[in-house]
């Protein structure tokens, strides 16, 4: 099973918002991928839940897992933005640009 390693990149780590981001951007890889921190319990990346309860902070490395079709290319996708800083795109809306009106709305 192909596993990468990468240091959470967003400046409060993987909550709220980066969070919500990596969980979407998991549901949408055609193979299953599993998220864990050091030699904890692996959960799947596509849960908010599990995600949220990682607790991985800014610069915690965590490990991503997949298996099947597709498995490599769902890691790549899934590094290149746990790499980024989902904080900064977000402040600026490039991350999901129904974020304004959703925020004008509360």
């Amino acid at each position: 099973m192909p596993e990468r390693t990468v240091a959470v990149a967003s400046r409060s780590g993987l909550h709220a918002r980066p969070a919500k981001i990596f969980v979407e951007a998991a549901a949408r890889q055609t193979a299953p991928v599993r998220i864990r921190v050091g030699d904890g319990k692996a959960v799947p990346a596509n849960s908010m839940l599990g995600v949220l309860t990682l607790g991985a902070g800014h610069g915690t490395e965590v490990t991503l897992e997949a298996e099947g079709p597709g498995a490599e290319e769902a890691l790549a996708a899934l590094v290149d933005l746990l790499s980024r800083d989902l904080d900064a795109e977000g402040a600026e809306g490039a991350a999901d640009p129904g974020a304004a009106e959703a925020s004008g709305a509360a």
